[in-house]
């Protein structure tokens, strides 16, 4: 392989990278929106104490401890968009790889939760919902 052929398989191995990771995950503002226009639907997958504490508002509550027995329940027709905490939590990242092997349209959203409420986007706990103002250090604009 010539030096030219090596650089171009390296450029295409991380184009495929990139590619990859753009057609599974999805940030907040364009999770949000995929809502919005009834596209998406929100699944948290963070342990039942946490979902207590506060959720995004509107999501469906999926640990990953109860995915397998519950994928005959998830619906087909809308792309699941799964989130644990943050950046820091893999635990969406585990739920998604069930989720794809079983055939549902996943993404998983980037910064999870906490970019969520850090954006200003309506939160739930104790049947309230809330609104934070958004965080200019993360705030995305549409």
């Amino acid at each position: 392989m010539s030096e030219l052929e090596a650089r171009r398989a390296f450029v295409d191995a991380r184009l495929a990278y990139v590619d990859a990771r753009l057609a599974y995950e999805i940030d907040v503002v364009a999770a949000a929106q995929a809502v919005e226009a009834d596209a998406a639907i929100l699944v948290d997958t963070r342990r039942l104490e946490s979902w207590e504490h506060g959720h995004i508002a509107g999501a469906l509550h999926l640990p990953k401890t109860a995915v397998e027995s519950q994928l005959d329940t998830l619906p087909r027709d809308r792309m699941l968009i799964v989130y644990g905490w943050g950046p820091g939590c893999n635990g969406a990242t585990a739920t998604a790889r069930t989720l794809l092997a079983a055939g549902l349209d996943v993404r998983e959203l980037l910064g999870g939760y906490e970019y969520w409420v850090r954006n200003g986007f309506p939160t739930e706990a104790d049947g309230v919902i809330t609104r934070r103002t958004p965080d200019p250090l993360v705030t995305a604009e549409p």
